[in-house]
């Protein structure tokens, strides 16, 4: 099966204003649409991230797959690495006399022209430098091809992708509800959103009780790194008491220092399953796992192979590792990071940005077919609010699981009409790249979004 088009199609969809350590949501969420089409008419689909720079190279790098055959993955990863001026894994780029860096090549009048841009090399070292190129580039523009090829060819045998990756191990794939604290809506809008406001305990318990109502939502995630910690302490803790017996975890993404990690840790021993990146960087993970009580969890510190051994040296920095497709190279390369997970008795979650259905369904298949993924997942779709790319119907949730589709290749289909309007509002959004700190700054002057912050 040989490919012969690839369309990369930009859109945007709403976005509630959803507080971070880094600032806040705008009110447009970015995403890219990849259609990989066949010479025997079979087409797959893949999502990755709507951020301006990373459109360039998926669009750049989508034109040296045309010819390729669907199966012949390796020689994609290798394409795209040599398209990007990336090593190929085992070298550095110093070794291959490139340098790494962003570039965005205009092919629509929304694009700009760019150059590459040599990082400085100064005393860091070279595998650093492989680290970032892998991280930053290759894995994620990978990715969307990876999973559109794995649709074709379970379209192709007649199976989902979940048993191209080894085969189900769970026939329903649970989520956690992923609570923000939020304002009431955009300032900009004259109307609040249905969510409505959460900036304290009693808010956040209330964002609780309607995704729990609305989902089924069996364990709950709070976004962290917004209040000071005692604040947080008290949702938490609020949480905990509204719904006794539910899995609790936190994720300040940082902001904390390792002295207040610690003591928030202690604080809510016996309340937490997992406190997630509470501070910056493996050295500070490791002092903050050798003094709290529940694991700690990352998307954030180990994010390439490379970090898995400082991670696991001596004291063991993390517990659980959130796996991401989307920027760890595509399903069957995380399918690898989770085989290395076992190998280090690491647990597994997922981690989630604001996505659509074509992402909900690759990692409905993956984590259904990974057996040691035993933590509930994270996902935005709730943010959504029936805002989609593929047609109604195929994913729903039950009991706060999605059920694994068993319909060839993914199970979804597109919705071209939602496309088609997606597309134009990308056109029409002013937005090419994510800045959650502009935006608040907008409206906080003052805000910075320096960690940690306590």
């Amino acid at each position: 099966m040989i490919i012969r088009q690839i369309h990369v199609t930009p859109v945007a969809f709403r976005d509630p204003p959803l507080l971070n350590a880094a600032g806040v949501h705008e009110p447009w969420a970015l995403r890219t649409i990849v259609e990989v089409v066949t010479d025997q008419g079979l087409t797959g689909l893949g999502e990755t991230y709507g951020d301006l720079d990373h459109l360039g190279k998926v669009r750049t790098c989508a034109q040296a797959l045309i010819g390729l055959d669907v199966h012949a993955t390796n020689t994609m990863y290798a394409r795209i690495a040599a398209f990007l001026g990336a090593p190929e894994p085992g070298t550095t780029a110093t070794e291959t006399g490139t340098t790494p860096g962003p570039f965005t090549v205009a092919t629509n009048p929304k694009e700009r022209t760019g150059k590459r841009t040599g990082a400085r090399t100064g005393e860091r070292t070279k595998e650093r430098t492989r680290e970032r190129t892998r991280e930053r580039t290759v894995d994620r523009v990978f990715s969307p091809f990876d999973v559109a090829c794995l649709d074709i060819r379970g379209k192709a045998a007649g199976v989902p992708v979940s048993d191209l990756l080894g085969g189900r191990v769970r026939d329903a794939v649970p989520y956690s509800a992923y609570l923000f604290y939020k304002w009431a809506g955009h300032p900009d809008e004259q109307q609040p959103d249905r969510f409505g406001a959460a900036l304290d305990a009693a808010g956040i318990v209330e964002q609780a009780r309607l995704l729990i109502d609305e989902y089924g939502f069996e364990s709950i995630k709070l976004k962290g790194g917004v209040h000071p910690p005692d604040e947080e302490i008290a949702a938490i803790r609020a949480l905990h008491e509204a719904f006794p017996g539910v899995p609790l975890r936190l994720d300040p993404n940082a902001a904390w220092t390792v002295e207040t990690s610690i003591r928030v840790g202690r604080e809510l021993d016996g309340v937490l399953q997992y406190l997630e990146d509470p501070t910056a960087g493996i050295p500070g993970m490791a002092e903050v796992a050798a003094a709290v009580p529940m694991p700690l969890a990352t998307n954030m510190c180990v994010v390439t192979p490379e970090h898995f051994p400082p991670a696991m040296a001596a004291t063991r920095a993390i517990g659980v590792l959130l796996l991401d497709h989307h920027y760890w190279g595509g399903l069957v390369r995380s399918a690898h990071i989770a085989a290395m997970c076992d190998a280090f008795g690491l647990a597994m979650s997922m981690h989630s940005n604001s996505h659509l259905g074509i992402s909900l369904a690759a990692m409905t298949h993956l984590a259904a077919a990974t057996p040691n993924l035993t933590f509930a997942c994270d996902t935005h779709t709730p943010w959504q609010d029936g805002q989609d790319v593929i047609q109604p119907g195929t994913l729903h949730f039950t009991n706060g699981a999605v059920p694994v589709p068993t319909a060839p290749g993914l199970g979804v289909d597109l919705d071209r009409d939602a496309l088609a309007v997606m597309n134009e509002q990308y056109e029409k959004c002013g937005i090419v790249a994510r800045n959650d700190t502009s935006y608040m700054q907008r409206f906080t002057p003052t805000f910075t979004a320096k960690r940690p912050r306590w």
